[in-house]
């Protein structure tokens, strides 16, 4: 139900090939956690644009492995992350029906609605 493909708004992206229903959990992602101490050498890389903060204290950070980061940012977005920290783990779930073709997006602050900039200028 989700293909990867190129996307007129940054690059490439995730799409749905089918109508997907809200609420629905699209991906459940393992991530490679990585601590405090390495994330000054992840800023001067690309990986800067694609790690999240991990933990409580946001501290360390995490890169995710599947398809979390192939998909695009908007806000308001159509899908919303959720980080577990014991599983080390993140799942991407629709916050509302998603038709078939459909570009899928994630908002990267956090909250779906967050409309707070983000640390880069993303394409429209």
């Amino acid at each position: 139900m989700l293909e990867m493909r190129e996307s007129s708004t940054h690059g490439r992206g995730m799409f749905a090939t089918e109508d997907i229903p809200a609420g629905f959990l699209l991906e459940v992602a393992p991530v490679i956690v990585l601590p405090a101490k390495d994330r000054p050498l992840l800023d001067q890389t690309l990986l800067h644009d694609y790690i999240f903060e991990w933990g409580e204290d946001r501290e360390a950070c995490a890169m995710a492995l599947g398809f979390v980061p192939v998909y695009n940012h908007r806000s308001p977005s159509n899908c919303e992350y959720e980080m577990d920290y014991a599983e080390k783990i993140i799942r991407i779930r629709t916050v509302r029906p998603i038709a078939a073709g459909e570009e899928l997006f994630i908002n990267y602050n956090g909250d779906f609605d967050d409309p707070r900039p983000v640390w880069f200028a993303p394409s429209e």
